[in-house]
């Protein structure tokens, strides 16, 4: 039976991990400089996972918080997706270890991968479940432990990427809240542009292919650049045409935190002033699935949504893959429980 609801988000968590790795610590380590990293990124520092803490730590953590803020327990979820692109291992899925962790036995459990636009990609699939009625509460998390698989010769690369996870609870809400419209996209001839080459079944893990420094990022930034400034625009105005509205009533953009250059490129596509685009890749880096619910949160808590803001969220990644979504906020009075 179809769902007559909206579908919103209940609870949103984030959690990053305490280390911070800072230009200057950079400069330490590779040959670069604070000046040109801030330059070219717009990135000042990022947050690292230590030795000991994998994707499914930060995953964990960042649920519960979203869990808290819905006043829901574990057991009331019926779907859990782990949106990542640096999983603890092969197989179990991160997110049936997030199941465990947080004793969630009624959810099913799966993994998604669509690079730094996964938590979109994870957005769209938890609603579609929704509208149909086929479950009632589903849980997306954004997580990633980028740092464990970048090539710190490479300065290109090194100095982008950040560890955090966001997690959000999905659920009805009331009609004409929440999820007003999705895109979603993918290009596969750009596979190659961004890619971790060596590990799977292509390229089975050796001593060569660990020796060729094949386990790292490989990304050919100036092409991923190009794509990246050509998509962001045009897939939030099919999002926005989906919903049936237009760029002039976005409240709030949530671009993908990847690049000041990228986001500033965005908005004036979308002719946007910067005061309305959420801004936080200096403090972060780029976190993948994860930056999405991290910008969020952070716009949330310094008061730049207000019931009835429509935001749209917009992300680009590996695969080459690209989504959209646009959100009438509604949080709290807006919800159904």
């Amino acid at each position: 039976m179809k769902n007559e609801h909206g579908v919103g988000i209940l609870g949103l968590g984030i959690f990053v991990p305490e280390k911070i790795l800072t230009n200057q610590d950079l400069e330490k380590m590779v040959d670069t400089s604070d000046e040109w990293i801030v330059e070219r990124t717009g990135i000042r520092e990022r947050h690292i996972a230590d030795e000991n803490t994998a994707t499914s730590d930060l995953a964990t953590h960042a649920a519960e918080k979203a869990l808290a803020e819905a006043g829901m327990s574990p057991d009331e979820l019926d779907l859990i997706i782990v949106c990542t692109a640096t999983p603890d291992m092969f197989f179990p899925s991160v997110a049936c270890l997030v199941q465990a962790n947080l004793h969630a036995t009624k959810a099913a459990a799966f993994d998604l991968a669509a690079g730094c636009t996964g938590f979109m990609y994870g957005i769209a699939t938890g609603t579609q479940f929704i509208r149909s009625g086929f479950y009632k509460k589903v849980l997306v998390i954004g997580a990633e432990t980028l740092t464990k698989i970048m090539d710190y010769t490479d300065r290109n690369t090194c100095v982008l990427f950040g560890d955090g996870a966001g997690a959000v609870v999905l659920g009805e809400c009331q009609s004409g809240y929440g999820i007003l419209g999705l895109d979603l996209g993918a290009d596969g001839t750009g596979g190659d542009l961004l890619k971790l080459p060596a590990g799977g079944s292509r390229i089975p893990a050796s001593a060569e292919s660990v020796a060729n420094r094949l386990h790292f990022v490989h990304m050919n930034g100036n092409e991923v650049f190009k794509f990246a400034v050509k998509v962001m625009g045009e897939t939030a105005v099919k999002a926005l045409d989906n919903a049936g509205l237009a760029a002039g009533d976005i409240d709030l953009l949530i671009p993908h935190q990847a690049n000041i250059r990228i986001i500033q490129s965005a908005a004036k596509r979308l002719k946007m002033p910067m005061d309305k685009v959420m801004v936080n890749v200096d403090k972060y880096g780029n976190t993948s699935s994860a930056s999405i619910p991290i910008a969020l949160r952070e716009a949330i808590d310094a008061g730049r949504i207000k019931d009835g803001d429509i935001i749209v969220a917009v992300g680009f990644g590996a695969g080459l893959t690209w989504a959209s979504c646009v959100i009438k906020w509604g949080k709290g009075a807006n919800t159904i429980a």
